[in-house]
């Protein structure tokens, strides 16, 4: 077994007899979408998925957006690309920016009927005039084609969107429905490398729906609570291939 991954751990197990407060990330809710069976295996008995190689790089361009939205945020002025968008709004200043970030705390919100904690780490947020909060992510790639949010994956992008649009607003902000991805695109049409990497920039408008937070989150809760392992999602990759394990390996 390798010294990175435990394939079973004993900790931030669901215990349907605790009466006790549960964390629930947004990334556990997207995965109780995608397949109720691994969110189960996750949350209630500990075996989680393998886990996947760290995006350094996507990492280095989120911290980098980060201090150069935050210049602007310092100064309550638009950063240029928001001028460049038509978009009204400057980056958000606010006393607990720096805990919304942090992947342990993020934003968070207490959901009483499941005694679910709910929380996830946020990018950005801008301000427009009427004080209404405008969620931001950052996403980068490299790709020669046309940067959308079309892409049938990207349904996770949205879902995140809204899930921090949910937050906010149980947290008696006032939340646009209108959030924005800025998004990196690595150029691979230059001739040399010369140990530097340019990047186009474009921000995507996304209207968000959260209507569909609290329903999933009742619907993760009846899960987590039963004593059977769920049936896995339709498109589950992990699902299917330990089902082909399980046919060949007798």
């Amino acid at each position: 077994m390798s010294e990175y991954y435990n394939a079973k751990r004993k900790y931030g197990l669901f215990n349907p007899d605790s009466g006790e407060v549960f964390k629930l990330s947004r990334s556990k809710i997207d995965l109780f979408l995608n397949c109720p069976r691994c969110f189960y295996l996750d949350r209630r008995l500990g075996i989680s998925r393998p886990p996947m190689f760290p995006f350094t790089l996507n990492s280095a361009v989120d911290a980098l957006f980060k201090k150069e939205f935050d210049i602007h945020r310092v100064k309550k002025e638009a950063h240029p690309m928001m001028k460049t968008y038509g978009i009204d709004a400057i980056p958000f200043g606010h006393e607990k920016m720096e805990e919304w970030r942090n992947n342990f705390s993020g934003i968070k919100f207490l959901h009483k009927p499941t005694n679910f904690l709910i929380f996830g780490a946020i990018d950005d947020i801008w301000i427009n005039p009427q004080k209404e909060l405008i969620i931001v992510d950052y996403k980068s790639t490299a790709k020669n084609s046309e940067i959308n949010l079309d892409a049938d994956w990207q349904i996770g992008y949205k879902r995140q969107m809204e899930i921090y649009q949910w937050l906010f607003r149980k947290n008696d902000f006032k939340v646009a429905e209108t959030g924005y991805f800025v998004y990196a695109n690595g150029k691979t049409d230059k001739e040399a490398f010369d140990a530097k990497l340019e990047f186009d920039i474009k921000i995507l408008p996304y209207k968000g729906d959260d209507s569909w937070v609290e329903n999933e989150i009742i619907k993760a809760h009846k899960c987590l609570m039963s004593d059977e392992i769920p049936e896995s999602g339709k498109e589950c990759d992990y699902c299917a291939y330990n089902d082909e394990i399980k046919k060949s390996v007798k």
